[in-house]
């Protein structure tokens, strides 16, 4: 697992090489991932947008931006957690993601960024 703290809010993750909808012969490796962020502020925040760096061992790099995560924008309040999963699609066994989230303080409407960690993704045969 990783986990970052930024601006107090904490940022942990955790991946899943998903065998049954990836296709190895066709490069296509599919990684879950699993994020719980926590405000640790002592406002409430809302997670407006997020920004992905994508990178696999072919050499690709993507850049993901867009509204919220998964379709929300949640509000969490001081000490609220919120958890979502999502997926990446790579075209060799391994990569790595790192990114960002854009969060909004409700109570003034100021923004600020949240880092999210890097992480690996390893299809589990490249492993020793």
């Amino acid at each position: 697992m990783e986990i970052l703290t930024t601006n107090g809010i904490t940022v942990s993750v955790e991946t899943q090489y998903l065998a049954a909808h990836s296709d190895p012969r066709n490069a296509k490796f599919i990684f879950g991932y699993f994020i719980t962020i926590e405000n640790g502020c002592p406002f409430t925040v809302q997670l407006m947008r997020r920004h992905w760096t994508i990178f696999d061992a072919c050499g690709v790099v993507r850049e993901v931006d867009g509204p919220g995560v998964i379709g929300q924008q949640p509000i969490m309040q001081p000490g609220e957690r919120y958890a979502y999963s999502s997926y990446c699609d790579l075209t060799a066994e391994i990569g790595k993601m790192h990114g960002a989230y854009e969060m909004t303080r409700i109570d003034n409407k100021t923004s600020f960024e949240v880092a999210i960690p890097e992480f690996r993704m390893v299809a589990p045969f490249r492993l020793n």
